[in-house]
């Protein structure tokens, strides 16, 4: 395969941080942990792969209240993404995983100040173990995409109604983290563009907001199959970097991305669970070598449907 792949490989300065290439490890949900051994060498190998930056997966802010998550748990997994080459950013979702929530109109005003205490609880051990930077995730049917949806939203207080409220929980938590991060820290925010109720016009608007409230980079989840970044593109006209992802573990596709400057950044997610080297192997033209995701879906989604631990059939193949 002939192709300048020098795009993919062009540093990114975001503040005062430097990413060492355009190649994003997006958040992906492993069942290993974050801080068990087995969890800590998923992230090594794949750090040490090449990628530029890596999120590590969503992880409930009351978990760092309640002591799970302590600075001494989350150094050494700072620290070995660091080690790799690669910027450490963690992803934050508001609630346990246990504490299942079908509408926004279930989360109680209490609650709301709770989940507010503890993101900036949160913040405050990741900065100390050494992350870059944080992602609430707002994408997805997730809680906070839940609040900017009019179908799922159906509150009447402040935090439901007129678009301006239905952002109102998001901006909330942006604007806990942004004085926490200070001048050098990130603060991302993973947002679905078209969903319930909503489409690209709504999100930018949206998106603007977070902008001016402090968000750096805008991690736009997903993008449609038939052309790669068409709905990253919309955002960047609002000046920040932009994460574009959906298949862009073909190459053409994350080269087609950049080149076309739809996205300022490529998220790569089940060609890393395959083959963790992607990046390296790709920079050195060794691309008969790349162990290919072939979409099945199997030992990824397959098995976290059936809370296994994620592996790839290709593994084996």
């Amino acid at each position: 395969m002939n192709l300048d792949v020098t795009p993919l490989f062009q540093p990114l300065k975001i503040r005062n941080k430097k990413l060492p290439n355009r190649i994003v490890m997006p958040a992906m949900r492993t069942n290993m942990g974050i801080i068990t051994p087995q969890g800590i060498e998923w992230y090594r190998q794949r750090a040490r792969g090449g990628v530029g930056l890596v999120i590590v997966e969503a992880t409930p802010v009351p978990d760092f209240k309640s002591g799970r998550l302590t600075l001494k748990h989350l150094k050494p997994l700072a620290d070995i993404i660091h080690d790799g080459g690669a910027l450490a950013v963690i992803q934050l979702i508001p609630l346990s995983f246990q504490r299942h929530v079908l509408q926004p109109g279930e989360i109680e005003r209490q609650e709301i100040e709770e989940i507010l205490q503890n993101f900036q609880k949160a913040a405050e051990i990741c900065l100390e173990a050494g992350f870059e930077g944080l992602e609430p995730h707002g994408a997805h049917g997730y809680l906070f995409n839940q609040f900017f949806s009019p179908v799922k939203n159906r509150r009447t207080d402040e935090f439901g109604g007129t678009m301006a409220n239905r952002m109102r929980l998001a901006l909330s938590v942006v604007s806990k983290l942004r004085p926490i991060l200070g001048d050098d820290g990130l603060l991302f925010y993973r947002h679905t563009p078209v969903g319930e109720g909503y489409g690209l016009t709504e999100s930018v608007s949206f998106a603007e907001a977070l902008v001016q409230s402090g968000v750096d980079v805008l991690d736009l989840s997903p993008s449609s199959i038939e052309y790669p970044g068409d709905r990253s593109f919309p955002f960047k006209e609002l000046g920040v970097p932009v994460i574009a992802v959906n298949e862009l573990n073909q190459v053409q596709r994350a080269l087609e991305v950049l080149n076309h400057k739809r996205a300022d950044l490529v998220a790569v997610g089940r060609g890393l669970i395959a083959d963790p080297d992607w990046p390296r192997k790709i920079r050195e033209g060794r691309f008969q070598d790349i162990l290919e995701c072939i979409g099945c879906n199997q030992g990824c989604f397959g098995n976290l449907e059936k809370d296994l631990l994620v592996q790839c059939t290709q593994w084996e193949a």
